[in-house]
């Protein structure tokens, strides 16, 4: 199979996890302890990946400098996108709990969906990245991203529906992410495999900047205002767990 074509169906799979966590927020009425609990796990296991698989793949790319631009390149990007999108209604688009409904916030829905898709990709583009890196895929980060995207599909599907989204609005969402997730990756993987190893370096470090900000702006508060003085041992969790996959793949 061409390597194109697993960095895509590996971005599928990843994607998907989206869909399972929407289900079963949409499905179970989970306490938000619970839901909180599992998104600071997540936060964790990102946490991890985006220290050692990709910001020290960037490093050991291309060095400090690429490393060090693209990642608050990212983070730059990222927050003044998701700055935009919050004064648009999606600021609790994660919560399982305080998302404006249409007719609290007209045009909520799309920015939701938007921040969403914000929140999504670059996790996604650092599966095809990190293939060029190595030469096959990281099973780390692939299963980092898995683990992670489940607390993310579960906490703002529970949210959307609290706020009175119908269940077309809710999987439509997570479908088309999840599909664009497995682009995205085969994207990371086609459109920089030409490209110098600086370059790949910076365009991973990107990512990892977008995800820590992202992590900062929208998962961590949801997990600390569900389980307070649990939040940091619970993300230490998953921040171990992710750690010892990407020592022992390593």
């Amino acid at each position: 199979m061409p390597e194109w074509l697993q960095a895509g169906l590996w971005g599928l799979f990843a994607g998907g996890a989206l869909v399972l966590g929407a289900s079963i927020g949409y499905a179970v009425k989970l306490p938000q302890k619970i839901i909180a609990g599992i998104m600071a796990f997540g936060s964790g296991v990102l946490i991890s990946a985006l220290s050692f698989e990709l910001m020290g793949e960037a490093y050991h790319q291309a060095g400090l400098i690429p490393t060090a631009i693209g990642f608050f390149a990212g983070a730059i990007m990222y927050s003044g996108a998701n700055g935009l999108l919050s004064r648009m209604g999606a600021k609790h688009r994660k919560r399982s709990s305080g998302q404006p409904s249409e007719d609290d916030v007209e045009g909520s829905g799309s920015a939701i969906a938007v921040g969403a898709l914000l929140d999504g990709i670059p996790e996604s583009i650092t599966i095809g990245l990190t293939m060029l890196a190595g030469g096959g895929v990281s099973v780390a980060t692939v299963a980092a991203i898995f683990i992670s995207n489940i607390p993310e599909g579960l906490s703002s599907s529970a949210g959307m529906k609290t706020a009175g989204r119908s269940p077309s609005y809710i999987f439509g969402i997570w479908s088309v992410i999840a599909l664009l997730s497995g682009l995205a990756a085969l994207a990371g993987y086609s459109l920089f495999a030409n490209l110098s190893l600086e370059v790949q370096a910076a365009t991973t470090a990107l990512a990892a900047g977008a995800i820590l900000s992202m992590l900062v702006e929208t998962m961590i508060p949801e997990a600390f205002e569900g389980t307070n003085n649990w939040a940091g041992l619970i993300t230490c969790a998953g921040f171990i767990c992710a750690f010892a996959l990407s020592m022992l793949g390593g």
